[in-house]
């Protein structure tokens, strides 16, 4: 018997979690009124802290790919659906590192919509009436929920997913690949992800160093991490 590929079942237990999390009927948190608004708070959080980034040309497609696909507040639910039916093929489309980059990202979205339903819960017990989140009110609920090795496990995967990303460009072959499989992937249900690692691996490039851009990145999550569990009164800057 041959033996089972621990990328795909990794995936496949992944993706079970990811769906579950973002099921209405089982997770009732996601109808909270505090989640959109959080998640596009968020968003801008990153805007704001990727900004030298954002404005450093080399560096500008990573940081953009970071924002909306890595740390983004879009509905997968599509590209994970569809990668949940066809995890077998994946085997024979994908090379085994970039199922692994794969595994990461559906793990980090697991995982981070898993902190945003306890963060939107803890905003809806201390501000019922709120209308808008700011730093302070963010930072409170950030404390309140806690769990500082989860949010440490979740620059992990962050770092996880940009090293995948960036020794996947530095292999040879897997451009080749990924052109090849567009087709095939599209066919098999797979469009949404291909497109994914696509987007990554055209915007990391342009990186000259993607290993030092994915350090930076790390080492500023952490610093923010580190601010926001001391109550340091601007968390951001």
């Amino acid at each position: 018997m041959a033996r089972a590929n621990p990328h795909i079942e990794r995936l496949g237990r992944r993706l079970a979690s990811h769906q579950a999390l973002h099921d209405p009927k089982l997770e009732p948190r996601n109808q909270l009124r505090w989640l959109p608004l959080l998640r596009s708070w968020q968003t801008r959080r990153l805007e704001r802290s990727f900004e030298h980034f954002l404005h450093d040309p080399q560096r500008r497609a990573a940081a953009v790919f970071f924002v909306t696909d890595v740390y983004g507040d879009r509905d997968f639910s599509k590209r994970d659906a569809n990668v949940a039916k066809v995890l077998p093929m994946m085997q024979r489309l994908l090379p085994a590192a970039v199922l692994g980059t794969v595994a990461d990202g559906i793990e980090l979205g697991a995982l981070t919509h898993a902190l945003d339903l306890r963060m939107a819960t803890e905003l809806q017990r201390i501000a019922p009436t709120r209308k808008r989140l700011d730093d302070a009110l963010y930072a409170k609920a950030y404390r309140l929920v806690g769990h500082e090795r989860l949010r440490q496990h979740q620059i992990d995967l962050i770092a996880g997913v940009g090293v995948g990303l960036a020794n996947a460009v530095r292999t040879p072959g897997v451009a080749l690949l990924l052109r090849l499989s567009r087709g095939p992937a599209k066919a098999s249900g797979l469009g949404e992800l291909q497109g994914f690692l696509e987007r990554g691996f055209e915007a990391f490039s342009a990186l000259g160093d993607g290993k030092a851009f994915v350090a930076d990145i790390e080492k500023s999550e952490r610093v923010v991490a580190r601010r926001l569990f001391a109550g340091d009164p601007d968390p951001f800057r």
